[in-house]
């Protein structure tokens, strides 16, 4: 069993899982004050951290299974994101650019994987969104099957993918997540090429955001544990994440291409880092 709370990584923790009920884990981002997603608070952090609530859940669904009358309590799950709980300002304002384009396999190896293990994670997720929520940050909270923000009316919040206002080209895998998301050309227009600062209400209104609450950390919190307890009873069938590799086939298909050109360095940079 998981020692809770789980600060990681060790020795420099820059996310906490924590698990207030048998069937709710959460997972706090709190690299600094802005919840940057670098190399390491992905890949020694909330890799792991999932790894973390897939086992302990399916532990959990296993003993359901062997007697769903005598055990139905057991196998329900759901997993809660949020920015730092200390403030009110961002859930993650986006990638550590700079250092992430040092690495010509920063996308292939660390970001992509952890977009896909999210998208197809086999209990409910829910991303609390408790402040800015810009450019990989966004993606991050879209990854997830639900997202709860707080409605700015304490402190302005907003959702944007900014990478138009600086130059910096989307990867194919965030090309792919909205345009699984989004049906409307519009919308698609205003995210991706405006870079447009969506605030809670607007966002709501185009659904990109599925409530908002007046509030601040605690309380979207607390609208994201409610979500989280109406639908962890479906994880119980075992078949969330598998239902969610059929919905996103094309997204994930997508995130799996490497348009890239074979670049005997890049294979090495990736050779290195797996060796």
């Amino acid at each position: 069993m998981t020692a809770y709370p789980l600060a990681l990584p060790a020795g420099n923790p820059l996310i906490t899982l924590t698990h207030p009920k048998n069937s709710l884990w959460i997972i706090e981002l709190h690299n600094g004050q802005d919840s940057r997603l670098t190399h390491e608070l992905i890949n020694d952090g909330l890799k792991p951290a999932l790894n973390a609530v897939e086992k302990e859940w399916r532990e959990s669904w296993r003993i359901h299974m062997k007697d769903q009358k005598a055990n139905k309590g057991e196998g329900k799950g759901a997993l809660i994101i949020v920015g730092r709980r200390d403030q009110d300002k961002f859930f993650s304002n986006g990638l550590d650019f700079a250092n992430s384009q040092k690495d010509p396999n920063f996308f292939q190896l660390t970001f992509d994987p952890l977009l896909e293990r999210i998208l197809t994670f086999p209990i409910p997720t829910i991303a609390a969104i408790n402040g800015h929520c810009f450019a990989g940050g966004f993606m991050l909270s879209m990854a997830c099957d639900y997202r709860v923000m707080t409605d700015g009316s304490s402190r302005r919040a907003w959702l944007s993918m900014n990478e138009v206002h600086f130059g910096a080209p989307w990867p194919i895998s965030f090309a792919g997540i909205v345009r699984s998301k989004f049906g409307n050309d519009p919308l698609k227009r205003k995210i991706a090429l405006e870079g447009h600062r969506f605030t809670p209400q607007e966002a709501l209104e185009v659904g990109i955001v599925d409530y908002v609450v007046n509030g601040n950390t605690a309380a979207v919190l607390a609208r994201a544990e409610q979500l989280g307890d109406q639908w962890s009873g479906n994880a119980q069938g075992g078949v969330w994440g598998s239902i969610k590799s059929e919905l996103y086939r094309d997204v994930l298909e997508t995130i799996h291409k490497d348009a890239r050109p074979r670049n005997p360095l890049h294979e090495d940079a990736a050779a290195k880092a797996r060796l």
